[in-house]
């Protein structure tokens, strides 16, 4: 159900109550400023908030060096062979 600030203010335990049903979001001048929801589902966002925040791919990619560290893994890059490396001529260009 949709409410307006004076009315939700006023009717709390109705809100409240109904909560446990379904969200209940509050307006100011026909803009969403709130939403009270049950517990169990603010429980879920949390817990769905906590995971997102932590599995970025920065992070993944920091826990891989922690790990390749751990481990004393060293990655070997070999040289490249299969073209030349246009940007030594460009370079050879601009100093020379």
């Amino acid at each position: 159900m949709d409410w307006k600030v004076a009315e939700a203010k006023q009717r709390f335990s109705d809100v409240v109550r109904r909560a446990a049903k379904e969200p209940q979001l509050i307006y100011n001048r026909d803009r969403l400023v709130a939403a009270v929801i049950d517990a169990e589902s603010f429980d879920d966002f949390k817990a769905w908030q906590k995971h997102t925040s932590q599995s970025s791919l920065a992070n993944a990619f920091e826990e891989l060096r922690r790990v390749a560290k751990e481990e004393g893994y060293r990655l070997a890059v070999p040289r490249r062979k299969d073209r030349r490396n246009a940007l030594l001529g460009v370079l050879g260009d601009v100093s020379g």
